[in-house]
């Protein structure tokens, strides 16, 4: 990049910023150089792109941050960790090492859940989120039903932190978060929920992640389930079946090609009307299930 005392518009700090990252491979170079000057300037990624337009200048101290996180980027250490934040829905979460990063494709799935839980003919429906993370999933429901009441388990210690710092900014006082496994969660609901959700580690212990984002530095926990990858979504099966009330529903997310795997799963374990359903790009991406 060019030296730090130079004259900088936001245009020519774009696109050295794009260059550099492109060179790295990163996906969508140029939504992340516009993500990383807006979280340098402290504006939207549509106000850079204005600035752009403008020929605007931008300061040698702001030019020489965006250069060294954009050298981050480079590395492939993903954009939420470099600001701190990712946005699922409505919310912004606070993310960084420990935490899996929540991904776009999961803010489709929780709408099945959040469905649900808006047509139980209850003043208080009951939702649970396995293995919550960054709370991502937890969160959408407690904000987004507020009525329900919402309990959320974490297991890993690492990734504790970043969930009560979410569920504290949030404000949300219908939702119970505690640590510990989810094989052991919520005895005291047991046949009394509604709605079973998880995004549980789904890739089998053999396969690598293709992308260094996730290879590098989402946590092993987060993503590996075995050696087809289903151990923890048989676990689920389990303790769903205890949670729910007769009719409730259970909501997995998981690979696009477990979908086949998952249905005849569920449907051996006594699960009535398993069906996988795609996600916006058509690819298969959650399975549902009722108890029976």
């Amino acid at each position: 990049m060019s030296d730090a005392s130079s004259a900088f518009t936001v245009r020519s700090l774009r696109d050295e910023t794009v260059a550099v990252l492109a060179q790295a491979a990163v996906p969508d170079p140029e939504v992340d150089a516009d993500l990383l000057i807006g979280f340098v300037l402290g504006v939207g990624r549509g106000r850079v792109q204005a600035l752009v337009v403008m020929e605007s200048s931008v300061e040698a101290g702001d030019a020489e941050r965006v250069r060294a996180l954009a050298a981050r980027r480079a590395t492939r250490e993903p954009l939420q960790h470099i600001t701190g934040t990712a946005p699922f829905r409505s919310l912004e979460l606070a993310v960084g090492p420990g935490v899996f990063v929540p991904r776009p494709e999961t803010e489709q799935v929780v709408q099945f859940a959040i469905d649900a839980l808006r047509a139980v003919p209850s003043s208080a429906p009951i939702g649970v989120d396995l293995g919550t993370g960054s709370g991502a999933i937890a969160l959408a429901m407690a904000t987004e039903v507020p009525h329900a009441r919402v309990f959320a388990i974490e297991k890993s210690s690492e990734a504790i932190p970043w969930t009560r710092r979410n569920v504290e900014a949030s404000g949300a006082t219908n939702l119970e978060l505690v640590q510990g496994d989810l094989g052991d969660a919520f005895p005291e609901l047991d046949g009394t929920v509604d709605v079973v959700i998880s995004n549980p580690p789904y890739v089998p212990d053999a396969a690598i992640p293709r992308d260094p984002e996730v290879r590098l530095f989402d946590p092993p926990i987060a993503l590996y389930g075995g050696a087809d990858g289903l151990d923890v979504v048989r676990m689920i099966s389990s303790v769903a079946r205890r949670l729910l009330r007769p009719g409730g529903l259970l909501v997995l997310e998981h690979g696009e090609l477990q979908g086949a795997q998952i249905r005849d799963l569920l449907t051996t374990d006594g699960w009535r009307g398993a069906a996988t359903h795609p996600d916006l790009t058509t690819r298969d991406r959650a399975t549902t299930a009722l108890r029976p």
